[in-house]
């Protein structure tokens, strides 16, 4: 059986309603001769006349009247289902979100997105969740409401944000031989030892590529996952770290940095979601919240 067409619903409800072909046709922006017809379709889809003519008028049948607060409810129902979102309350959302982000990340913004959130909307619970990896199929599945970080494996239906500009600094201990040049060249910078940071193990990054342009080599001697691992390494030893310029000001005792001796193209970091969530007011809310946190003072 096909299925009813349910703007006969919305007819049969302001028929119903204002008794009238004509009042009812204004009511619905459609000519009287349209209302006509579509009465006509109601009476064949319900098998009663549903309204009939006493003197000039019209009025509901037994049959009309026992459909008529039934209707009206439905009615209301699919205008409601087809308005635009409201506007939330954002200080009584109880909601859940999740969160994919770097541990360099969490360590350096979390704080300040908690803060931030509990005082305008204390029923949140933020998740913040590892990235093992650059996929995205979490954001497609839904187990993921937000992608934070540099590098992503992108997709074309996903929507992004730029969330703050970085840079990447060399880090080495208070009292490291280097801090006694006034001026690292590359050369001082590549006959060091170096601690890599690289979630998938990697000891090559885009500064080799610089180096060897210059006929230049470093030796790699330990690979952590997170900038945190490599500073902690760096405050203990002779190791020299490439790092995150905002890592390092969020927790700089002990270290000294200097700038990379090479070119390098500053660092995008964004955030990235589901286009199913690009309309939803409590995530749009959510997505300003990050972007403050991010663009926040020190």
């Amino acid at each position: 059986m096909a299925d009813p067409d349910l703007n006969l619903l919305l007819a049969l409800d302001a028929l119903l309603a204002e008794g009238s072909v004509v009042r009812a046709a204004k009511r619905l922006g459609l000519s009287d001769s349209a209302m006509s017809r579509t009465l006509a379709r109601l009476r064949d889809a319900t098998g009663d006349p549903l309204l009939v003519r006493a003197g000039r008028g019209l009025v509901p049948t037994p049959h009309a009247i026992e459909l008529q607060e039934r209707v009206h409810g439905l009615a209301e129902e699919a205008r409601a289902v087809l308005r635009p979102a409201a506007a939330i309350d954002i200080a009584k959302l109880e909601r859940s979100f999740t969160l994919r982000a770097s541990e360099s990340f969490i360590e350096v913004f979390a704080a300040r997105l908690v803060t931030r959130m509990t005082a305008e909307a204390p029923g949140v619970l933020l998740r913040f969740a590892p990235r093992p990896d650059r996929d995205v199929q979490a954001l497609r599945d839904g187990r993921v409401d937000l992608e934070i970080g540099a590098h992503f494996e992108t997709a074309p239906e996903l929507k992004v944000q730029s969330l703050l500009r970085d840079r990447l600094v060399c880090a080495v201990r208070d009292g490291h031989p280097l801090t006694r040049h006034e001026v690292v060249t590359p050369e001082l910078y590549a006959a060091g030892r170096h601690v890599v940071t690289s979630r998938g193990g990697r000891t090559r990054e885009p500064v080799d590529d610089a180096l060897a342009a210059l006929g230049l080599t470093r030796k790699v001697v330990a690979v952590v996952p997170s900038f945190p691992a490599a500073l902690a390494i760096v405050r203990a030893s002779d190791l020299i770290a490439l790092v995150s310029e905002g890592q390092v000001a969020a927790g700089r005792a002990g270290i000294r940095t200097f700038p990379l001796p090479v070119a390098m193209d500053d660092v995008t970091v964004i955030q990235m979601w589901h286009p199913r969530h690009d309309a939803d007011p409590a995530h749009h809310w959510l997505r300003g919240q990050v972007l403050a946190a991010c663009r926040e003072g020190p």
